[in-house]
């Protein structure tokens, strides 16, 4: 009964048809479904491969991919379960916003694009290394594809909070609320801006609260202890591969915090120059001796006035003359003073339009620097 000519006849279109609608759903998934894989991705800044993971960590950590079509998912996490990190990204050259990363979450992040050809993507980490890192596994978009480190000379900004772009931007939580980093916003940092001017790239290594001798309010870490360290914490060092890139300027930003008064709990010693002007001159040693053919720049902080800041002007002044007659066959240390300013953002730091000052303001000593 089952073997006749009409039963078999449509067991074969039945399994004929089988085949094909199976065929076509792999090939579907094949083209809308292809995978980028976290080790495959080529980041610029402080970051770690911790097994099939890229850990984002230091302040606007980045990394770029093109993908085909109007979306993508960027499978994106963080350790703590109870807590939140935000990335911010580029879409084909405009910034478009930040995105909060849930640490209860496991859905990937969306992204989508207003047309159906090929798009880049550059992602930042819009937080600091001491926020905590963020996780990266894989992206999931058609023809998605790594994208290279752009060509063009590196800039290091050294610095704390303002060069992180700490309490910039109160746009979606306002001052006094939320947590701390949830005004941070590294890619409109006064360095990311200066880099994009002069197309090159940067990496930002800073802290906030950070000084060259000691904190805002206590007396260490100070930069000089934690440079080295990937995170830039003391307990559970791990080492910085200074190898991974070199930058042809140097800039430093410190001081702001050594001068501070301090939280009016802590005790805390007057500020002490001798101190202050040793620890620099350390600290740029070292500096040299990660990059020794970098130009090395040295800022002032707009957000001292009085008495600190000409204070701090005359230390970077005398910090640069010992550099200089210490190294007399490299080019000279440069400075740069800002003109004091009231910080729009929160806490009386920098906002977002107050980066977009400072940055103007140092374009034409960086292009000096890198010409």
């Amino acid at each position: 009964m089952f073997n006749t000519p009409v039963t078999a006849m449509k067991l074969k279109i039945a399994a004929l048809l089988l085949v094909t609608i199976c065929f076509c759903h792999i090939g579907y998934g094949q083209v809308t479904s292809d995978t980028l894989f976290a080790t495959q991705l080529k980041p610029v800044g402080r970051f770690s491969f911790q097994g099939q993971q890229l850990e984002l960590v230091s302040s606007a950590v980045h990394f770029g991919f093109s993908f085909k079509g109007t979306g993508c998912s960027v499978y994106a996490s963080i350790t703590d379960a109870n807590g939140h990190n935000y990335l911010q990204y580029e879409l084909d050259g405009v910034y478009q916003k930040r995105i909060r990363i849930n640490g209860n979450s496991t859905d990937p992040v969306i992204i989508t694009a207003p047309g159906a050809g090929t798009h880049k993507i550059w992602i930042y980490k819009a937080t600091e290394a001491h926020t905590g890192p963020i996780m990266i596994s894989k992206i999931v978009a058609s023809k998605v594809r790594p994208l290279s480190i752009p060509k063009g000379p590196l800039i290091e900004f050294i610095g704390n909070s303002i060069t992180c772009g700490a309490a910039a931007d109160a746009s979606e939580v306002a001052c006094g609320t939320g947590v701390y980093h949830d005004q941070h916003n590294a890619y409109m940092a006064y360095g990311p801006r200066v880099a994009r001017v002069l197309h090159a790239n940067f990496m930002l290594s800073s802290v906030s609260g950070i000084g060259i001798y000691r904190t805002w309010n206590l007396d260490g870490p100070s930069m000089p202890q934690v440079y080295e360290n990937l995170d830039f914490h003391l307990e559970n060092p791990r080492p910085w591969d200074f190898k991974l890139f070199t930058p042809k300027v140097v800039s430093i930003a410190l001081g702001t915090n050594d001068l501070s008064t301090g939280d009016g709990k802590t005790p805390r010693k007057p500020f002490d120059p001798d101190t202050f002007i040793d620890s620099y001159v350390k600290f740029v040693k070292l500096v040299k001796s990660k990059y020794p053919q970098a130009r090395i720049v040295l800022l002032s902080s707009p957000m001292v006035s009085g008495w600190a800041h000409d204070t701090l002007e005359k230390c970077l002044t005398s910090v640069k003359q010992k550099i200089d007659v210490a190294y007399p066959a490299d080019r000279a240390v440069k400075t740069f003073f800002f003109k004091q300013m009231n910080g729009r953002g929160c806490g009386g730091h920098p906002s977002v339009e107050d980066h977009a000052i400072m940055a103007e303001a140092l374009i034409p000593t960086f292009k000096e620097l890198l010409q």
